[in-house]
């Protein structure tokens, strides 16, 4: 039997567009150590989580999604919450999973989906249909067709050599194509391309591309419309790769304001550390308060060079001497 290859076209655009993020990644992983802090981790997920429900029609603001993972009351939906926190449980687990084991995928969505849908973490059993108000936009293949269908673009998965940004791109598209399950597929699709850019960056695993999809969510249905029409994943790609992009410059943007307002901060939380012990090392510093080696080493610098902070001895058994310190409660 011939393998299966899902229908694309690689364009220059999307080569260029490949190149772009590949570029923008390099300087994002290195800025944070190729890790980000456990604060940003966080708020990224949490970001995630927000706006991949947020396209399924769930209200919870951001506020209200982060008092849920925080374990405190929120008056909302008891269905709405639900998705909440199945939706953080399966993000948490993604390490846990290889994006071609049919077995994780189920297992996957039936964490997204427990005490939601009857059939969670199984393929539906019925026909589908995919409705924009009253027109019908997308008949799914049919039910018995199904699992043979998901197995064959699960080993294409596993032994295709494309660039795994485009990889992703692919599969989110014939998934949402396929449309396997009852419900839920719009979410799973959107976490299984994580997964998927995740094995290639770890990093990616904390993008929020979702919230780009849900302020470009018109475009993000138009452009399944589009690679439907065209009998390939083409338009898709497209549109994902700069949804990827875009996700990735303001990412970079936001940490940036953060790192300027936040810098100040932390300068004086590494005196006042170094002032009670004065032989830590950068990375027990960067695990205190929570941040990368590399902004610890950074804000040291800046620290040294205004003569607020000097090394005294080498680098293995000297210490640190602190000079003025500003009123900067540790919190």
């Amino acid at each position: 039997m011939t393998a299966y290859i899902p229908p694309y076209r690689i364009t220059p655009t999307i080569l260029n567009r490949v190149a772009d993020i590949s570029e923008r990644l390099g300087r994002w992983s290195a800025s944070h150590d190729n890790s980000l802090s456990p604060h940003l981790r966080r708020d990224n997920r949490i970001k995630t989580i927000q706006a991949s429900l947020a396209i399924e029609n769930n209200t919870l603001s951001l506020e209200q999604v982060t008092a849920v993972l925080d374990g405190k009351r929120v008056l909302g939906l008891p269905h709405e919450i639900q998705e909440v926190r199945n939706a953080f449980i399966a993000y948490e687990k993604l390490n846990d999973w290889q994006a071609h084991n049919i077995n994780h995928l189920l297992a996957a969505h039936h964490a997204l989906m427990a005490a939601l849908l009857d059939d969670a973490g199984q393929f539906r059993t019925g026909g589908v249909g995919i409705y924009r108000g009253k027109e019908l936009v997308h008949m799914a293949p049919p039910a018995n067709r199904v699992t043979v269908l998901m197995q064959q673009l699960l080993d294409w998965l596993k032994t295709t050599d494309l660039h795994p940004l485009i990889a992703s791109c692919i599969f989110h598209y014939e998934f949402e194509f396929i449309h396997p399950f009852a419900d839920g597929n719009g979410r799973m699709g959107r976490l299984w391309q994580t997964l998927i850019l995740s094995r290639w960056n770890p990093i990616l695993a904390y993008l929020p591309v979702e919230t780009v999809i849900r302020h470009q969510q018109q475009h993000y249905y138009a452009a399944l419309q589009q690679a439907d029409n065209a009998a390939e994943a083409t338009p898709f790609i497209g549109f994902m790769l700069d949804a990827l992009h875009t996700a990735m410059v303001e990412v970079a943007e936001s940490d940036e304001q953060s790192s300027e307002k936040n810098s100040d901060k932390s300068s004086e939380k590494i005196l006042q550390l170094l002032a009670k012990t004065p032989t830590l090392s950068a990375k027990e510093l960067a695990q205190q308060l929570g941040l990368s080696s590399r902004a610890i080493e950074k804000n040291i610098a800046q620290l040294k060079a205004n003569g607020r902070l000097k090394r005294v001895g080498a680098a293995k058994g000297g210490y640190w001497q602190v000079g003025a310190i500003r009123e900067s409660p540790l919190r």
